[in-house]
């Protein structure tokens, strides 16, 4: 079994860079830093930190290319992948990069890529991107009957209701409490 994934969260540290390759298709690149926290054997608290290449492709390059700045939160998922190439030193390099497979952009930052660090960085497209409140998420309480209608027929005729009333007479009530998740 194989498995190559990478996920990673953390801040960029440069803008993308967009380009596009001769038959068209976009490509983004830009870095990603994540710090990592712990205590050494002193009991005193560290923290270091790992830059991260990061490459997209295609319409995800071209939503990185246009949303993303210099020190938004960003978490990324893809694969590792290793180029090497030879330097015009004569000495063999190599590079590896993440090939971003899915991306979810953090919460809005007041500074994050604006000039000013009280201004919020504005899309053409903010309604799609501003989280949904709680207030917009309907609760169903667990005692709130659920109507369910009949997709088979529009306008049951009086033979066809008398025998929808008695199947639901005869089916079986579940209790959300008996549920075992």
């Amino acid at each position: 079994m194989n498995f190559n994934k990478a996920i990673i969260a953390g801040n960029l540290t440069r803008d993308p860079e967009i380009r596009s390759l001769p038959s068209g298709q976009s490509v983004a690149s830009f870095g990603v830093a994540s710090n990592r926290h712990y205590t050494d054997k002193e009991g005193n608290k560290q923290q270091s930190t790992e830059f991260h290449n990061i490459v997209a492709f295609g319409k995800r390059a071209d939503i990185c290319s246009r949303y993303l700045k210099k020190g938004m939160p960003i978490l990324v998922e893809g694969r590792l992948q290793t180029n090497n190439w030879q330097g015009q030193d004569g000495v063999k390099r190599y590079r590896t990069e993440i090939i971003m497979e899915f991306m979810q952009m953090g919460p809005r930052l007041a500074g994050a890529g604006s000039s000013s660090p009280t201004t919020p960085v504005e899309t053409p497209d903010q309604a799609e991107l501003t989280p949904i409140s709680q207030e917009e998420i309907p609760i169903i309480e667990a005692e709130e009957p659920i109507e369910t209608k009949d997709e088979n027929s529009v306008n049951p005729t009086k033979d066809e209701s008398i025998s929808s009333e008695k199947e639901t007479e005869t089916k079986e009530e579940v209790d959300v409490n008996n549920i075992p998740f």
